[in-house]
């Protein structure tokens, strides 16, 4: 896109995106909307960097490979600890809150909300109590509803549901948007405070990218809302799932029922026949 970003073009473009966000999720007035550049996978970085304090630790709920990548780039800044995991049973559940190893005087408590790789999804908001809650929600952005409220950060990689590659959408509660809990090393780029304080444009922003993303999010509205893309997700899964269940064991999912994904359904045929599989 060849136009000035601090253009009066532009600058419209960008402010009707941060409307529409905040209008569709239901962002609270005095949380922070930013949009970073890099994708979900720089924020696995810049959540420490940004929420540690002085706990120096985190809790992460490892139900994936993304989840489990965060947890590991947390250990960079701080202590990642991994309040459950399910990779023995290979991501394919979630366990309930009971086997949740919480630490109650963890800096955040972190989630991905949907894992592509898996096709595990979260059905409700974790209670992980007054610690402050962040989600990753890259893969199921914009297919439901979210309470907003109930996290201290959301962040979403807009490529699944949302616009292009290369850039994040970040709701941020006021109390991680004014620099209190932002290391030391924190570089300026990657900090909450100065992206919030900038109104996301520190530098030349993913102007093309935010574009898109304003287009779609127009679109959202026209047919609905969230509750539209909702029922789609759903009708688009449920399809799925009964043609597998119904197959009388010609594919599977090796996925438990309550812990499906509504974005990613994963499957063996024959229970995992290769040579069926590769003709597939």
């Amino acid at each position: 896109m060849e136009m000035s970003h601090r253009s009066k073009e532009f600058m419209t473009i960008a402010s009707e995106a941060e409307k529409d966000l905040r209008d569709i999720f239901g962002v609270p007035s005095d949380y922070k909307v930013l949009m970073n550049q890099g994708g979900a996978t720089l924020q696995f970085a810049s959540i420490p960097l940004n929420m540690l304090g002085t706990e120096g630790k985190a809790d992460y709920l490892v139900t994936g490979q993304w989840s489990e990548k965060a947890a590991k780039e947390c250990n960079k800044y701080g202590t990642g600890q991994v309040a459950c995991n399910t990779k023995a049973s290979k991501f394919t559940t979630i366990p309930g809150k009971s086997e949740w190893k919480l630490d109650p005087e963890a800096a955040y408590v972190h989630y991905c909300d949907n894992e592509t790789v898996s096709g595990v999804e979260f059905s409700y908001t974790p209670d992980v109590g007054s610690v402050p809650l962040v989600a990753d929600m890259s893969s199921n952005f914009c297919s439901r509803p979210i309470d907003v409220g109930k996290h201290a950060y959301i962040y979403a990689g807009i490529q699944k549901n949302l616009g292009p590659a290369g850039m994040a959408v970040g709701f941020v509660h006021p109390s991680y948007a004014g620099g209190e809990h932002e290391l030391k090393i924190c570089p300026t780029y990657m900090s909450f405070k100065t992206t919030a304080d900038n109104g996301s444009m520190y530098n030349t922003p993913a102007c093309f990218t935010m574009y898109v993303m304003g287009e779609y999010l127009k679109y959202t509205k026209q047919k609905g809302g969230l509750a539209y893309w909702a029922e789609q997700s759903d009708k688009k899964s449920t399809m799925l799932y009964s043609c597998i269940d119904g197959s009388d064991g010609f594919y599977c999912c090796p996925v438990e029922k309550s812990s499906r994904s509504r974005m990613n359904v994963p499957f063996t045929i024959k229970g995992g026949n290769e040579e069926l599989e590769k003709k597939f």
